[in-house]
């Protein structure tokens, strides 16, 4: 590690990952959100994920926060997208790594926890309203994952 420390006369934005984790039950397919503890956004819906530490690789990040917001851990993740649309965050400019992936309900229960007041599955056809550009990761990732439109 490099204890270098470089400064640029250019903006810097912040760099983010957020997971999109399916499950299926009952027929139905449902996706993993958190509720935002914090602002912005606080009491929102939204997918877990967070900002990625400057020592850390992309997947590490992912996993992690996967784990902090909702004690899932050992989810098979890849990376979908990546999301920079201006304006996706109102904190500043904002690059988001989207990763999808699949988990089993039955033994992968999420609870919220760190800054996720509450976590849990919602069937893709009852989404709530969701925080950022994350309905359009989620749409995204439904056709990354399975070929087809969200219903």
């Amino acid at each position: 590690m490099s204890t270098t420390q470089y400064v640029y006369a250019y903006p810097r934005p912040m760099v983010t990952v957020d997971a999109v984790v399916f499950t299926e039950r009952d027929g139905r397919r449902e996706v993993l959100l958190i509720q935002r503890k914090h602002d912005p956004f606080a009491g929102a819906w939204a997918l877990p994920g967070g900002f990625v530490e400057m020592e850390e690789t992309l997947d590490a990040a992912v996993a992690r926060e996967l784990e902090e917001e909702t004690g899932l851990r050992g989810v098979a993740l890849e990376q979908c997208y990546t999301f920079g649309d201006p304006g996706r965050d109102p904190r500043g400019r904002s690059i988001s790594v989207a990763y999808v992936g699949e988990a089993d309900w039955r033994t992968q229960q999420p609870r919220g926890q760190d800054d996720a007041a509450d976590a849990r599955w919602f069937p893709l056809s009852a989404l709530p309203v969701l925080a950022f550009d994350h309905r359009t990761i989620v749409e995204y990732a439904v056709r990354f994952r399975f070929k087809e439109l969200l219903p």
